[in-house]
């Protein structure tokens, strides 16, 4: 690897439409069977969420589509300027709800920014992570050589998996099967928890002239599908064995009924894992890197829900020394958890907020459930 150093020169959050209280969620998502959900109040109790952002109306239809808010995002990282877009040579977009299947989501996000022109285009996939991974892809590309300026983005639009309708057909067998009509906890559960939105970085083998940039030391995930079953999950049903059963194999009608393109999560397994493996990882890099808490001047971790978080410290003490409250800073409270684009808002927010002095360390943490993957990275502020 060359010794081309990389780094993040402007972020940008996009955010459709205004924040939604708790109180409006269900104005917004709508009552499955015409009832309101058991289980609202119970989660935003436990995840400690205020606001969060929705690409709806209040009756439901779609406002924006995951690419339109992630195109948004990437003009504004270059003021709406089309002059300033030129030498664009990459563009890295990460996402876990792509508005369809085929084309990938960094191409049509690319379509909404023609003025760019044709640049390589790189949509990596999986949850949280993905974001991460489209950060780690547009690092190494300008660390090698390749490129020598690109754009990643993290982005999401869940709101369109969690309105009443996608439900409906299942509540409704639900109904005529045994007179309950509520959704599974594993299902219901994630109405409450997630978020739209969009962000991106501009990343060059240069700092900025004036101001302040994040110099990207290194960035290392892993994954633990080799021991761990599924855990959250879109377009499948889980099996009694553990399987993921793929929405190819449901017929139609079952694919409506048994709302196979929810997102579902298995909390008992998320509740047992997620923080414990992500500990692994932190102390193996900890030890590898030299790396003490002395070293850390701001702990970014992504975090799903406040009930996390402590369990998050506990790890830290345990593995890492502790980081104290006072290093972390977190925005799931006003914007929600919005999966892939949840690090890069808090980085965009943190970016902006004039609070960074040459020479700090930022440690980013970021867990995704679906199989229990992890990415980790240090930023450096110069």
């Amino acid at each position: 690897m060359s010794d081309t150093k990389v780094y993040i020169n402007h972020t940008s959050a996009f955010f459709p439409n205004e924040p939604v209280s708790n109180d409006e969620m269900e104005q917004y998502l709508g009552y499955i069977d015409n009832r309101p959900s058991k289980s609202k109040k119970i989660v935003l109790r436990n995840n400690g969420i205020i606001n969060r952002y929705y690409a709806l109306t209040k009756d439901r239809k779609s406002t924006h589509t995951n690419a339109q808010m992630t195109a948004e995002a990437v003009r504004a990282l270059f003021d709406n300027d089309p002059e300033k877009m030129k030498g664009l040579e990459l563009l890295s977009c990460g996402t876990s709800s792509p508005d369809q299947m085929m084309p990938s989501h960094g191409v049509m996000t690319h379509g909404w920014i023609p003025e760019v022109g044709g640049i390589e285009v790189v949509s990596p996939s999986g949850v949280c992570c993905a974001g991460m991974h489209a950060l780690k892809y547009a690092y190494l590309a300008i660390k090698s050589g390749e490129v020598t300026k690109a754009v990643a983005t993290g982005s999401e639009r869940f709101s369109g998996l969690l309105v009443s309708e996608v439900f409906e057909e299942e509540a409704q067998k639900l109904k005529e099967m045994e007179e309950n009509p509520f959704i599974a906890f594993q299902k219901d559960f994630l109405r409450w928890m997630l978020s739209d939105g969009a962000s991106a970085f501009l990343m060059t083998d240069k700092p900025n002239e004036k101001g302040l940039s994040l110099r990207v030391e290194w960035i290392e995930g892993v994954s633990y599908a080799n021991e761990m079953k599924t855990c959250m999950y879109m377009g499948g049903e889980k099996q009694e064995d553990g399987s993921l059963k793929g929405f190819m194999d449901y017929t139609p009608e079952e694919v409506m009924t048994k709302s196979i393109f929810s997102v579902k999560q298995d909390i008992t397994l998320l509740s047992d894992n997620i923080v414990p493996l992500g500990g692994r990882k932190i102390k193996e890099i900890f030890e590898k890197k030299g790396l003490t808490v002395n070293d850390i001047d701001y702990f970014l971790p992504h975090i799903s829900s406040n009930f996390f978080k402590s369990k998050i410290y506990d790890m830290i003490e345990e593995y890492g020394g502790g980081i104290p409250y006072e290093k972390w800073f977190i925005n799931l409270y006003t914007v929600g958890n919005v999966g892939a684009a949840s690090v890069y808002l808090m980085i965009d927010e943190l970016f902006k907020s004039g609070r960074l002095k040459k020479g700090e360390k930022i440690l980013l943490l970021v867990p995704e459930s679906a199989r229990f993957s992890y990415m980790y990275a240090m930023l450096t502020v110069c």
